[in-house]
């Protein structure tokens, strides 16, 4: 069957030869039953759009990406011998972390600034974002999942997401240092939210910056649905904006990581 008959949006091309993947996979052959995933790895832009209009510095800003969460992605990934999968491109090129056709997966405006490359594009346009950049990362994810499921003696993998936070959004100060992001499923984040809050240094989130309930496809979609122990981990993005940075938080998170999927009851399907 020709595909382009039953979608004739499938023929827009987005991603050049000289654009990067769509995603990245660190430490494939890590033999944690865990999967790392990281939504908002990457500013890049596919060169045909033009930077959407931006500039260097607002594309160095969070409205891009998630400042340092990539970084501490990958340090997770050595440190639990666990596969990553990040996202090759901005989230303001298409969020892939928003449903598609959400208002906010092609944002026109963000934290106030203005988008310009994203205003009133067309359904082809949306639909080599979604096909070029969104799905291959997802299927990414799906690829990984199910191979960690093979190969994990009968144990369903659990799926962690690194994000980071702006610590100053619409003029409010965020207090949280860390949050820890969940739905229905309490099976990592209890557990995580009592080993960081052994640490009375801490500020810690409980859904926040913001609710697991309110904002998670990649959480809802391959850990929910599958009935997969899954959890979002946000951290401030001022704390993690150099190595050294990114090198203690990842160690902060490692270790309470470390010790939570030590319980072997994680891994096994159960819906809530």
């Amino acid at each position: 069957m020709n595909n382009d008959a039953v979608n004739p949006l499938s023929t827009a091309t987005l991603l050049g030869v000289d654009d990067p993947p769509p995603f990245a996979v660190i430490n494939p052959d890590g033999q944690a039953p865990v999967v790392l995933v990281c939504d908002h790895a990457s500013n890049v832009i596919p060169a045909k759009l033009k930077q959407l209009g931006l500039g260097p510095e607002a594309l160095a800003q969070h409205i891009a990406w998630d400042i340092g969460a990539a970084h501490v992605t990958q340090l997770l990934a050595a440190r639990l011998d666990a596969p990553a999968v990040l996202a090759g491109y901005s989230r303001l090129v298409i969020d892939c972390n928003r449903s598609p056709g959400d208002p906010t997966s092609i944002a026109e405006v963000s934290d106030g600034i203005f988008i310009s490359g994203n205003r009133d594009i067309d359904d082809a346009a949306a639909e080599s974002r979604l096909n070029e950049i969104f799905w291959p990362y997802h299927h990414a994810i799906t690829r990984m999942l199910a191979h960690r499921w093979r190969h994990g003696h009968g144990q369903a993998p659990a799926l962690i997401a690194i994000h980071s936070f702006t610590p100053v959004m619409r003029g409010f100060r965020r207090p949280w240092q860390i949050g820890v992001l969940w739905n229905r499923d309490p099976r990592l984040a209890l557990p995580m939210l009592v080993g960081f809050r052994a640490a009375p240094e801490l500020c810690v989130g409980d859904n926040e910056p913001y609710s697991g309930r309110e904002v998670g496809f990649t959480m809802d979609t391959h850990g929910g649905a599958a009935g997969l122990p899954h959890v979002e981990i946000e951290i401030r993005q001022n704390l993690i904006a150099d190595d050294a940075g990114c090198r203690h938080w990842a160690a902060v998170v490692g270790e309470v990581l470390a010790a939570v999927l030590a319980d072997k009851t994680l891994y096994r399907v159960q819906h809530f």
